[in-house]
Formats: structure tokens, C-alpha cells, sequence
């Protein structure tokens, strides 16, 4: 091990990189900032902000966190070449705490299909790249990519190679999900033993959820001495998913005894952060989901809920709070002030600027005229929801959707874009969403291809606010959109009119259907 405390665990978050490479996930700059600003307030130790050389678009991104985010270390992917390390270091040079990761596939079924390279090829490689990354950057990590399925005595070659060229991380990745939580314990084991070294460095685990075993193995790993986990909010990521920073950051809290390690993260901010995530991604989070979901603290079995009330821990091996989850109920009304506003704000783990605050106190004050009663539920949304439509270009000024059993429905959409105009359009449709949808394709002149339409109810009773999620697809690539309202038809319309001024931006900065799976941004898949 390194001067580090050979307790404590680094998270090392991948949220922002492998975590947007889910179908639909992308996020733009600035939600990219939001989320980092986020993880950086959750306490996570690295934060691999993006693979600069996949485009321009994924460099500036990296580049703003680097200068705008203090805390963690920030992180920019690259593959084990000249031109990648270089556009990660300018990427990420700017940060306080800058690191480059380089990786290489190793296994003996990449080796062959996809780089073409013999063992010897393959060390030479890695070694040249670790040590390029070194001499702009004191802190480098290397990946020897699917190293689960590579043959042991060659990955600790490899290891051997990348530690002696100046690798201050050695990750060891799962890259499809494949290896068991005994398989993974060895291998680690076997690394620590076998190369010389190996108490420089800190080794880290990437675990990928195919057989649904991503934090199972992540643990086995901590286990057999790795001491950075790689892991995303909400376990979102390429295919199954990436092992899941609640989860693995809860069993280790949890079972403290048996683990023996520590982590800086501030659990109680867990539930806002996860929950800001599945907005901007538009991933809801399963009711079901481990730690963070809805139901995680919930009981319906009458003898659970007895053995509850006589004692919580019973049925409950974490207290809701310690995740950020509040259990309040009825929250505010129409009449409750801006500084009750602001304290239920930051007790859901929110922490707003006075602009931000104000914004929002606004909207609550409006949905408070419309709801007998506003929960949780209803303060995070429109928290959640703060930059909905706030760029424009296109702004809904009118809806008036008509539906009609047995007969076609219609919807009246007039928008006002930024220019100063407004246009109308009235369409009819398979209900009055799809004619407002149309409406508005002809209205703007984008036409897409709507691959996802979901409603869910974001609070309780009649009058609850409705949460609509919108997934298009335009020159190929997938683009979401999401809105809250007390009327779904609304919320569902708001929601698509935010897709389309996403690929509008996206067309006037000439990015719209440029930044598809080129070789680089193939390549980060992997990993």
C-alpha cells in the first residue's frame, strides 16, 4: 500500500463516464456539471469525468469540471496512445487534483478479434502509454481491460509493466461481468503476492453487473486488497450496468465488522443524489432498488410492521435517515413561507443558491394553488426539475388537447420562440398526446422518432404532480426529456418540447448527430 490509511476505500466515481454510455443517458454540459457539483458534495474521492478524446463535446465537458469542481480528484479516460493522453491532460490539468487513466485489453479473446497483438506487443504498449501519462501527470491509474478473463500469469505481467512504468492505480476490471466473487478474491490476492511493488500502488475493482454480481464481486475484491471501488449512482452504465455506489458504500457501512474498511462518502446525501441522477437521465429508480428505492424501508406484512413498531431494527439493518431518506408526509401549503421552504429544501438534502431558491419557492407557491396538499415528493420535483424549458429556444404558450371516445383526438399547441415569434398548429392524433406531439414536430420542423413515453406520479392522491419521460430518437442517437405538472397531457407535452430544444441547441452549435459511436467512443465502452 501506499501513506494512505489501509482502511479506507476510495470511491472512485464513473457516473459521468460509463455510467452515460446507458441507451438514453446522455447528459449535457451542464447537467454534467450539476451531477458532478453533486458527487462532489456526496463525498466521493474521484470523479472520472468523461474519455476526452471521444469528441470535442466530451473534452469541454471534462475540461469544465476540471476548473469548476474542487474537492475530488478529477479523472479523464485514455486509451494507451499519444493523442488520447495528451487531450485527457489538457482535459483535466486544470483541476487541483488531476488523473489520467489509460487502458489496454489484455484477454485473450480481445488480443485476438479486436487489437490484433501479441503478448509482447501488448506490455510494450501499456508500459509506453502509463509512462507518457506519468510525465504530464503525478497521478496515473491503468486498466488492463477485461482482465477477468485474462490468463493470470500474463495479466500480472501486464500489472508488472504498467507498475514499474509509474502506474500509481492499478484498476482490475470486470469489463463484461463475467468473474465470481471467489474467482476475484484469487485474482486480487494473486496480484498483491506476485508483483513486486504492488504495496506502491493502490489497486482498484470495475465491476459490471451482467450476472447481477457487480457489488458481490466489488467486495470480494476489497476482500482480497483492492482499495478503490469504480462505481456509478444508481449502478446506471454499458449493458447490465456498473456495480452500484449506494449499495456497495451501504454494505460496507453496514457490515463494518467483516469488511474492516471505511469510506468518505456522507451517506445521508445518497437519496438526493441517486434521485438527481434518475432525473437527468431519465432512469427511474426501481421501486424495488436496493438502499435508495421506494420501497426499500417499506413494510406491508403485518407481522413486519408489528416486529417494526416494537423495534425498527427488527426489520431494518439501516435507519432511512442515514441514506437521505425522509419519512415526513405531509409537508407544506399555500401559506407556508420561504424560510419553512428553505429548511424542508436542505433536510431532503438540497442545497440551492439564493436564485435557485428563489426560482423554485415561485413554482412551489403556483403548485400550491392547484394541490390541497404538497409532500416530499412534490418539493424534490421541482427541484429536480429546476432547468426544465429554461433554454428555450421553443416555449409553450398554449395546449388546448381534446380526447374523444371512439374518435380521433386533437390538440391546439401555439409556441413562442426565442426570436419573439409564435405559431399555431392544431393536428389530431391516437390520443391527445400524440396530437400535441405531431403538433409540435410540424410547429418546430424536427422531426423524430418517439421511442419511450412513461408517466409516473411523483407524490400521493388525486391531485398528485405527474412525472412524464420522453425518449426520441433523431440522426440516430438517442435524446430524453422529462417534466413535472399536475396534469400528465401537460407534463407529457413539456417534456417533449424539452427534446426538441436539445437537438435545436445541439443543431445550432453543429453537434446535433455528429458525437455518434466513433472508434474512441467505442473504445470507453469497453472499459
Amino acid at each position: 500500500m501506499t501513506d494512505r490509511d489501509p482502511n479506507r476505500v476510495i470511491i472512485f466515481d464513473t457516473t459521468l463516464r460509463d455510467g452515460e454510455q446507458s441507451p438514453g443517458c446522455s447528459m449535457t454540459p451542464d447537467e454534467k456539471l450539476r451531477v458532478a457539483r453533486a458527487l462532489a458534495d456526496l463525498g466521493v474521492d474521484v470523479i472520472e469525468a468523461g474519455f476526452p478524446a471521444a469528441s470535442r463535446g466530451d473534452w469541454e465537458s471534462v475540461n469544465a469540471i476540471a476548473r469548476q469542481v474542487r474537492g475530488p480528484i478529477v479523472c479523464g479516460l485514455a486509451r494507451c496512445n499519444r493523442d488520447d493522453i495528451e487531450k485527457a491532460w489538457t482535459a483535466v490539468r486544470d483541476a487541483a487534483r488531476p488523473r489520467i487513466h489509460v487502458f489496454l485489453a489484455t484477454s485473450a479473446i480481445h488480443r485476438e478479434h479486436k487489437l490484433n497483438m501479441a503478448k509482447e506487443e501488448i506490455i510494450r504498449t501499456a508500459a509506453e502509454g502509463v509512462g507518457l501519462a506519468r510525465s504530464l501527470c503525478k497521478d496515473v491509474e491503468f486498466s488492463p481491460e477485461d482482465a477477468s478473463r485474462t490468463e493470470l500469469d500474463f495479466l500480472t505481467e501486464v500489472v508488472q509493466a504498467a507498475v514499474d512504468a509509474g502506474a500509481t492505480t492499478i484498476n482490475v476490471p470486470d469489463t463484461v461481468g463475467y468473474t465470481t466473487p471467489q474467482e476475484f478474491h484469487e485474482t486480487f490476492a494473486h496480484l498483491r503476492r506476485h508483483v513486486r511493488g504492488a504495496n506502491r500502488v493502490t489497486f482498484s475493482v470495475h465491476c459490471h453487473d451482467d450476472l447481477g454480481m457487480a457489488v458481490a464481486n466489488s467486495l470480494s475484491a476489497v476482500l482480497g486488497g483492492a482499495r478503490q471501488i469504480e462505481c456509478t449512482i444508481n449502478g446506471i452504465g454499458e449493458r447490465a450496468g456498473n456495480c452500484s455506489l449506494e449499495e456497495v458504500v451501504m454494505a460496507m457501512r453496514t457490515r463494518e465488522p467483516v469488511f474492516g474498511v471505511r469510506t468518505g462518502i456522507h451517506t445521508e446525501r445518497l437519496y438526493p443524489t441517486c434521485r438527481l441522477v434518475s432525473s437527468i437521465t431519465g432512469m427511474p429508480i426501481p421501486r424495488n432498488k436496493a438502499v435508495i428505492g421506494e420501497n426499500a424501508f417499506a413494510h406491508e406484512s403485518g407481522i413486519h410492521q408489528h416486529g417494526m413498531l416494537r423495534h425498527a431494527s427488527t426489520y431494518e439493518i439501516m435507519r432511512p435517515r442515514d441514506v437521505g431518506l425522509s419519512r415526513t408526509n405531509l409537508v407544506l401549503g399555500k401559506h407556508s413561507g420561504r424560510h419553512a421552504f428553505r429548511e424542508r429544501v436542505k433536510e431532503l438534502g438540497f442545497e440551492l443558491e439564493e436564485a435557485e431558491l428563489n426560482r423554485v419557492f415561485e413554482r412551489f407557491k403556483s403548485l400550491a394553488d392547484r394541490k390541497k396538499e404538497l409532500f416530499d415528493g412534490d418539493i424534490e420535483a421541482l427541484v429536480l426539475n429546476l432547468d426544465t424549458e429554461s433554454g428555450g429556444p421553443w416555449f409553450l404558450e398554449v395546449l388546448d388537447a381534446v380526447s374523444r371516445t371512439g374518435a380521433s383526438s386533437s390538440a391546439l399547441v401555439r409556441l413562442r420562440h426565442a426570436d419573439g415569434g409564435s405559431l399555431e398548429r392544431r393536428c389530431t392524433g391516437d390520443g391527445p398526446v400524440d396530437a400535441a406531439f405531431k403538433a409540435i414536430e410540424e410547429l418546430t420542423g424536427t422531426p423524430v422518432v418517439l421511442r419511450k413515453f412513461e408517466v409516473r406520479s411523483v407524490s400521493r392522491g388525486e391531485d398528485a404532480q405527474g412525472e412524464a419521460l420522453v425518449t426520441v430518437e433523431y440522426n440516430g442517437r438517442l435524446h430524453r426529456g422529462s417534466s413535472v405538472t399536475t396534469d400528465i397531457v401537460e407534463s407529457g407535452v413539456r417534456a417533449f418540447l424539452e427534446v426538441i430544444n436539445r437537438i435545436e441547441l445541439g443543431r445550432q452549435s453543429g453537434r446535433a448527430g455528429s458525437e455518434g459511436r466513433s472508434e474512441a467512443r467505442v473504445a470507453q465502452a469497453a472499459v
